[in-house]
């Protein structure tokens, strides 16, 4: 027996000298690490980077053309007539289209437009990953303090369970009172099971948002506490409309429409080519020299369909524009809510209903320990105390929840 408990004294030491070893890391360093290892934002980057370099290609003149031309006389023969007539020559040439002054700027600014809207893309894919990370952290905080409540009132509830047991065996309970102890202490295993595998499913999806192996260690969050939110309403409404990263998107599809507008009316002036070439008739005769302008004019239909997609695509941007905004505008308020309805909440679970309760419950078990309280009753109690606990858990889980959809809403760090 001596040796038994040794053991398990060993086995308590080593858990929580392994507990100790495990530092609770601060959300703030996994956001920055998601930001930098996440591959999904690591891919966007890419396509940010590389749609910088069409612009550089649409404002570039076309390819110029050189031409290497034999003309014979007299015989299809190469050469044939170059010695003795003055139609048979050898020519070089070039030539270089010309678009109309205007329109490879606006073309280049179409794509810059591109760029920018890929970039803000970046930048929103990066919020949505850092919430993503919230969210997890937040939920894994929840749990390792709803955990520990579980624990404590499992423990809480043997030592009633031992009580009701012993005062069964003189003849001072009944057995359905030990019954129920036990059917309760059930359930707060299941939960305390269930705990653990939801634990295992967010650890897994937070690792994957941090590029990192599954088989690395878990990451334990700093315990969950109320973040008192500095910020008021009109405040965080008026974020939205310039650091809102679904609105700021929406922001450079107007301006890309903008500029695709110009350069479709642009597009309805004439393209030039200009040509250069010369022809050498063997040395009898004099040489001949050539001048080319070209000069092709767009067709009016083609060109006003342009415009007239153009004008569309633009207003529709312009209305993608204010229903987003109009929908950030709605979920921020609601979350605005919401935060400052838990923070009402949180504070009367915190200094009347928890505390309350707790103290009914001191006064029960009391008394049933002086034969004066039922044991329903006691447990009654215990499972209000441990609902409450719960409750409360959740409420702030919610707060929390509710200030990191703000953060990602305004782009304002709230927490």
């Amino acid at each position: 027996m001596q040796v038994s408990a040794w053991r398990i004294a060993m086995f308590a030491l080593a858990v929580a000298t392994s507990a100790a070893a495990q530092q609770a890391t601060p959300l703030a360093t996994l956001v920055d690490e998601a930001k930098t290892q996440n591959s999904s934002i690591a891919a966007a980057d890419h396509a940010a980077r590389a749609a910088r370099l069409v612009a550089p290609q649409k404002s570039a003149l076309p390819d110029p053309t050189f031409t290497l031309q034999q003309f014979s006389v007299g015989s299809p023969r190469p050469f044939a007539g170059y010695s003795n007539s003055d139609f048979a020559y050898i020519g070089l040439g070039v030539s270089q289209e010309l678009p109309y002054p205007g329109k490879l700027r606006l073309r280049a600014e179409i794509a810059d437009r591109e760029a920018d809207t890929k970039v803000v893309e970046t930048l929103a894919l990066g919020s949505d990953i850092a919430g993503a990370v919230k969210a997890d952290y937040l939920q894994l905080a929840y749990l390792q303090q709803t955990l520990a409540i579980l624990v404590q009132s499992r423990d809480l509830l043997d030592q009633i369970l031992a009580d009701a047991t012993e005062r069964y065996k003189v003849g001072q309970g009944m057995q359905q009172d030990i019954l129920q102890a036990q059917v309760e202490r059930t359930g707060l295993t299941r939960e305390v099971t269930m705990h653990h595998q939801e634990v295992s499913a967010i650890q897994a999806h937070l690792k994957g948002l941090l590029h990192r192996e599954q088989s690395s260690p878990d990451i334990i969050p700093v315990d969950l506490a109320e973040t008192p939110l500095q910020r008021t309403g009109v405040e965080l409404l008026a974020m939205i409309e310039k650091q809102n990263p679904q609105v700021q998107i929406d922001a450079s599809q107007v301006r890309k429409q903008d500029a695709q507008l110009a350069s479709a009316k642009r597009e309805s002036k004439p393209d030039f080519a200009l040509g250069y070439q010369y022809e050498n008739t063997d040395r009898k005769y004099r040489d001949y020299y050539m001048l080319t302008l070209s000069l092709r004019l767009p067709r009016k239909k083609r060109v006003d369909a342009e415009i007239g997609e153009a004008v569309e695509m633009l207003a529709q941007s312009k209305a993608t524009l204010d229903a987003h905004l109009q929908q950030q505008l709605a979920e921020a308020q609601q979350a605005y809510v919401k935060v400052t309805g838990d923070a009402e909440l949180l504070k009367e679970y915190r200094e009347g209903l928890v505390p309350q309760s707790e103290a009914v419950q001191r006064a029960m078990l009391s008394a049933y320990g002086s034969n004066k309280e039922q044991f329903t009753r006691v447990l009654q109690s215990f499972a209000s105390v441990l609902q409450l606990k719960l409750s409360y858990a959740q409420t702030l889980q919610d707060h929390e929840a509710a200030l990191v959809r703000l953060e990602t809403l305004t782009g304002a760090t709230l927490r």
